[in-house]
């Protein structure tokens, strides 16, 4: 495991990291983020049932959008061609959601920051789809879950 900031020169200063002389691989990293909110809400959002419309498609889109989007936001982030997104929000208890972003390319550099993009900003649209009828929205526990490919090979993380 490497343990030095790659985004710091020898003098403690930030810059982007050089990847030119980095080998391309297929790269992989899958990220969540869970969304907790009143059982009454959830199902409102299953069913359909907010005047903002269907919060399950745009939460979708507008988590590809970031995803595309993470090097505008991340100061240090390369621009990345990925030649997959996939949101998937899924049910997991009566009163959450949880986003899981997948994001792919054939490239020099990781896909971690865009796959935590993604989820950050899917988790943030269903909050403000939902925030007129539950201000109590809760979203917690954005992480990263897994990454292949590169240098440093593939991880997991431990309790997945």
């Amino acid at each position: 495991m490497n343990d030095q900031l790659t985004h710091l020169d020898h003098k403690g200063q930030a810059h982007m990291v050089d990847i030119s002389g980095k080998k391309i691989t297929v790269r992989t990293a899958v990220a969540q983020a869970i969304i907790e909110m009143r059982p009454e809400t959830l199902d409102k959002v299953l069913a359909g049932g907010l005047p903002k419309g269907d919060v399950i498609a745009t939460a979708r889109i507008a988590g590809i959008q970031a995803c595309k989007k993470t090097a505008d936001l991340i100061p240090l982030c390369h621009p990345l061609m990925l030649s997959k997104i996939s949101i998937d929000i899924e049910v997991i208890a009566n009163n959450q959601l949880q986003v899981l972003c997948q994001c792919q390319l054939d490239g020099k550099t990781g896909v971690e920051m865009e796959a935590l993009t993604g989820a950050s900003v899917t988790a943030l649209t269903l909050y403000d789809m939902c925030k007129a009828i539950d201000k109590g929205i809760v979203i917690k526990d954005i992480s990263l879950l897994e990454k292949t490919g590169g240098k440093s090979g593939d991880w997991v993380q431990n309790n997945v």
